[in-house]
């Protein structure tokens, strides 16, 4: 019960990506993946890598998905940024880059 905990409030925090400038790694859908496995793993992480089960989940268990989810989101806005900066680096088909 605690990764289905997890799951829906990184799926709720990726909804406000939209606030943000699309520099995500693979656009809103590498932001959605960052968002949910950041939420899983740190969930996990947090719990000595066990599920809590339905009787252990409570608002905390929920809560601690948040800084996961703002972690795996960062992480992939980063990486976006970085491939953005290599693509303008390299220029377009030969051409100098302005």
């Amino acid at each position: 019960m605690g990764a289905l905990a997890w799951t829906m409030m990184g799926l709720a925090l990726w909804h406000f990506t939209i606030f943000i400038p699309d520099r995500f790694w693979a656009g809103i859908v590498g932001a959605f993946l960052g968002s949910i496995f950041g939420a899983l793993l740190f969930g996990l992480a947090v719990n000595g890598f066990t599920v809590p089960g339905q009787d252990a989940t409570d608002l905390l268990v929920v809560l601690q998905a948040v800084p996961g989810s703002i972690l795996g989101v960062a992480l992939v806005y980063w990486i976006g940024v970085r491939a953005e900066e290599k693509q303008a680096g390299d220029g377009l088909a030969g051409l100098p880059s302005e």
